[in-house]
């Protein structure tokens, strides 16, 4: 991983050096310079992550290198020290951009963390830049987000059957994208210049479906005052996909069985047979070889749809994508034009990742959709996030009965985490290397971990004794 570059920029020799010093012990790369002048030259010469400047300087004052790095180096994250009482100015670096600040003097270890923090949100906002360009192009129905091994056996798949004129059957849960796969397979076959139709078999009942797949004549029944075109005849050249497949009812899967092996249709009240050459893609979120055991769907027309299967899998088996299709999504909300988010916090994305989405893909989008609009800042945070996504970030221990304590609720799992913490460093009184090692973890995630909890470890130097952390 490469070393973050940070310019420190303090007109003070001492604080400026001392600054740099504690920098560069954490394994950073540091530059430090005594003027504005100096930090801007430097930041046109590019590859700079993080900016710790002094507001006070001489002619060129923190403000000013904020604005220019802000104009030469967006990506660059910047923090604002300020020596005064008065946090006018901290507060009006923050309208323009910062990402904190900090009040002079400040602990060695809170500059660390800051500065941990920083380049944190400096690699997520690259990260978006990168999530950005490589959905650049893209249509809006392409279902080509993600890179997993599950979906590249799908791409595999489309890429193989687009060009000929089998029928597909697509199988997953709902909301895992399967009629975005079917526009794909359409897309990128030889019908493409041609019509693609979706009809969803469990949206309509039986009679009112036949009609709407097959046409009828004027007459056929009541309310039927005109000739009317079905979707078959409208597909013909192109492709009909028939959503919901398992929800058709018996009747009809004869009629289609029928249509599959003629290539021909009757429209309902009708006696001419009409031509028509369709191909046909059909998905469900059904288990059709149960039902066909249970005696609900013909296994001559499973035969018939089953020449090419795809199993599209559910997003908990491809976690991997989140970070993508979440990116996708905002991307799709219109963001950068109309709207001031720029991407995601790092625990919202954690928060994504972690959740299993029983609506897959489709809940997604929606939770994200939901989240822009709710947004009030550039990153979109967990609090803009579905409460169901939250809770399931920090689910409570299962409540458990007993004889002692009847009705008694357990703690939460973050409190626990935190009781814990607290526990290891007062029986380590304080001594933060000491409790890191007990904890199984380093010093950087021990600092993280207290900043999340609100717990004070103290100020020790370079990791001797602290004073004891009470609850």
């Amino acid at each position: 991983m490469k070393t973050a570059t940070i310019v420190v920029v303090d007109d003070d020799a001492v604080a400026r050096e001392l600054l740099a010093e504690a920098l560069k012990k954490e394994g950073y790369n540091v530059e430090a310079f005594g003027s504005g002048e100096e930090a801007i030259a430097r930041g046109r010469e590019g590859s700079v992550d993080l900016v710790l400047t002094d507001i006070r300087m001489g002619a060129v004052d923190g403000l000013t290198v904020l604005r220019e790095f802000k104009r030469t180096s967006p990506d660059t994250a910047v923090v604002v020290l300020t020596a005064f009482g008065s946090l006018e100015g901290a507060i009006e670096a923050i309208k323009q951009g910062a990402y904190d600040y900090l009040a002079k003097p400040f602990k060695k270890e809170e500059i660390k963390l800051v500065v941990e923090r920083s380049l944190d949100h400096c690699r997520l906002v690259r990260e978006n830049a990168r999530f950005r360009e490589e959905l650049k192009g893209k249509e809006d129905w392409s279902p080509l987000v993600g890179s997993s091994p599950a979906m590249l056996e799908v791409y595999k798949l489309v890429a193989r059957v687009s060009e000929g004129k089998s029928t597909v059957l697509l199988q997953g849960e709902s909301g895992t994208g399967k009629e975005l796969i079917a526009r794909a397979i359409h897309a990128n076959g030889p019908r493409r210049e041609n019509t693609f139709v979706p009809v969803n078999c469990g949206a309509l009942p039986d009679a009112l479906l036949e009609s709407e797949m097959f046409g009828h004549e004027k007459g056929a029944f009541t309310g039927a005052v005109g000739t009317k075109t079905g979707l078959f005849e409208s597909a013909s050249g192109g492709t009909l996909f028939l959503d919901e497949i398992g929800e058709l009812g018996q009747a009809l899967q004869v009629k289609l069985l029928r249509v599959m092996q003629e290539q021909e249709v009757r429209r309902v009240g009708g006696t001419a047979s009409i031509k028509v050459d369709v191909r046909i893609i059909a998905a469900t979120n059904r288990d059709l070889e149960q039902l066909v055991k249970e005696g609900k769907f013909r296994d001559d027309l499973f035969y018939r749809l089953n020449v090419v299967r795809i199993t599209l899998p559910s997003l908990k088996e491809r976690q991997e994508d989140i970070p993508m299709l979440a990116h996708h999504f905002l991307q799709k909300c219109g963001v950068g034009a109309t709207r001031a988010v720029r991407g995601f916090h790092p625990d919202t994305l954690t928060l994504l990742q972690h959740y299993r989405w029983p609506g897959n893909v489709r809940e997604l989008e929606n939770a994200i959709e939901r989240a822009v609009s709710l947004s009030r800042g550039p990153l979109l945070t967990p609090d803009d996030l579905p409460s169901a996504i939250r809770q399931a970030g920090s689910e409570p221990i299962q409540r458990v009965e007993s004889a002692e304590s009847p009705g008694e609720a357990y703690l939460t799992l973050e409190e626990v985490e935190k009781r814990h913490l607290i526990r290891v460093l007062k029986e380590m009184k304080g001594n933060k290397v000491k409790a890191a090692k007990v904890l199984g973890i380093d010093r950087r995630t021990l600092y993280r971990m207290a900043d999340r909890f609100g717990v004070d470890l103290g100020d020790d130097g370079e990791g001797g004794e602290a004073a004891p952390v009470s609850n």
